[in-house]
């Protein structure tokens, strides 16, 4: 339904506003479910091809190289063709890599195919935001801005519910399934139907205002605006031309400091909150939960299950984070999930050293410390869930003004992607030298987070885009 919503200073067609940004943050669904199918068929996969745990790592991760080098290019993609156009071209990339994925021969052509599935999760992680928050009110950005944290989620969910009822219908992962082929080839095959659908819904939503006012179609920014505003758009359009110098495109160079010998300081804040963000470890629990839940005592069935509960608590927070970000504000959402996540992997980090063979990948959690860590990882996952989840996405959608904002998002992402690439790939080495280890580098890294927030990071809540400087 199509309700008018009133603010202090906007009026709103709240239907029509929904609609584009859950069609654009589809492509966090994708996003989720590529990262995280992999899940429940890593130690199959590992099985079929005798892959060393080096390897098998590097399989895991090399999604994220294709994610990093997506997120680089799609800022400058989006400038010049257009946010839509990017979002189309991101569901082919899904769709052609779970295909390719499902049907690999062996290590070489998996990697292959996981760093063009990590294209276009590259390009959706810049995509998605960048389109929300210029589609958005306001008053009301901060919740659209956490549904992309809330697809992504929904997609991880998505991936390990279907990897744990494929695994359940065959017998386990590595069992026969359909046509011959093992499930855990179908557990990726299954990302084409998403895939499709995001490709189709895409061609039903209009181009980003902001990138029409900059590209000179005015007139069809001007339509945009008219199906989502009901009063005040010549202003609005007035307001972005000023923001945005429609005389030449957007190019990279406009990143750059007046001297142009460095980034500017906010691509750097950007940089940094995308670094943080992964350096806490959050998606060591997606993509290894499995792994290391059975680890730790627990039997493949248990485990993923255990991992799809988490997965459930994911989504239920960042639904507490839609609630509280347009309240309290990005940065106080930021300084809370910085303090919890703190504590709550202290105690994973003291539960696997106090553990029997703390120094090997395989430790024995003493009695009533494996509950507590249990408990720890899923409290880490509710206050990422419900601060820098969601958080550092809206942020990275709005912090970035109109003429930079394609690119920055782009780099921002990338440096996203890396950290991601260097958290996956790291951790089963970590783990080698003992899972309190990596917990305590994680630790680490959510201490610094708080201080880095406390110090560089300004509210944007309440803030026009066309106000960001």
């Amino acid at each position: 339904m199509n309700a008018k919503a009133q603010g202090s200073a906007e009026s709103y067609v709240f239907g029509r506003v929904v609609q584009l940004a859950v069609v654009a943050a589809l492509g966090g669904f994708l996003f989720g479910f590529d990262t995280s199918v992999i899940n429940g068929a890593v130690d199959a996969m590992q099985g079929a091809w005798d892959t060393s745990s080096l390897l098998t790592g590097f399989m895991v991760s090399s999604a994220l190289l294709g994610c990093m080098a997506g997120a680089a290019m799609a800022g400058g993609i989006s400038a010049k063709m257009g946010r839509v156009k990017v979002m189309l071209m991101a569901s082919v990339l899904f769709a052609v890599s779970a295909l390719g994925s499902g049907l690999a021969f062996g290590p070489a052509d998996m990697i292959i195919w996981r760093v063009v599935g990590g294209l276009g999760v590259g390009a959706a992680s810049v995509i998605a935001p960048a389109y929300i928050a210029e589609i958005s009110p306001a008053s009301v950005r901060g919740r659209l801005g956490s549904l992309q944290q809330l697809a992504i989620v929904t997609g991880i969910f998505a991936a390990l519910l279907s990897d744990a009822a494929l695994a359940a219908a065959a017998g386990g992962a590595a069992e026969q399934l359909w046509l011959g082929l093992p499930t855990w080839r179908w557990m990726f095959m299954a990302e084409v139907v998403p895939a499709v659908i995001y490709g189709i819904l895409a061609l039903t939503i209009p181009e980003s205002p902001r990138y029409l006012v900059q590209q000179g179609r005015e007139d069809e920014a001007n339509r945009v605006l008219s199906e989502i505003f009901i009063e005040g758009v010549a202003l609005r359009i007035q307001e972005i031309r000023k923001t945005v110098d429609t005389q030449r495109k957007p190019r990279l160079s406009d990143v750059l400091n007046p001297k142009r010998t460095n980034l500017l300081p906010i691509v750097w804040i950007g940089i940094v909150l995308s670094v943080f963000q992964q350096f806490v470890g959050i998606n060591v629990i997606f993509y290894y939960s499995t792994t290391l839940w059975k680890s730790v005592g627990f039997d493949e069935s248990d485990a993923l299950t255990i991992s799809v509960i988490t997965s459930v608590t994911n989504i239920v927070v960042t639904l507490l984070a839609i609630a509280l970000i347009d309240r309290i504000g990005r940065r106080l959402l930021l300084m809370i999930g910085s303090t919890g996540m703190t504590v709550a992997l202290g105690v994973m980090t003291l539960a696997f050293s106090l553990g029997i063979n703390p120094a090997a990948e395989a430790v024995e959690l003493l009695p009533g410390w494996d509950t507590a860590a249990l408990i720890a990882a899923n409290a880490f996952v509710v206050f990422f869930g419900m601060s820098w989840g969601p958080g550092v996405w809206v942020l990275l959608g709005e912090i970035f003004n109109n003429q930079i904002r394609a690119f920055a998002l782009g780099i921002a992402a990338a440096a996203q992607w890396l950290a991601n690439f260097v958290i996956s790939t790291s951790f089963p080495s970590m783990a080698d030298v003992g899972l309190w280890f990596a917990y305590g580098f994680y630790t680490v890294a959510a201490l610094a987070s708080l201080l880095f927030v406390l110090k560089f990071v300004r509210e944007t809540a309440g803030r026009e885009l066309e106000d960001m400087e």
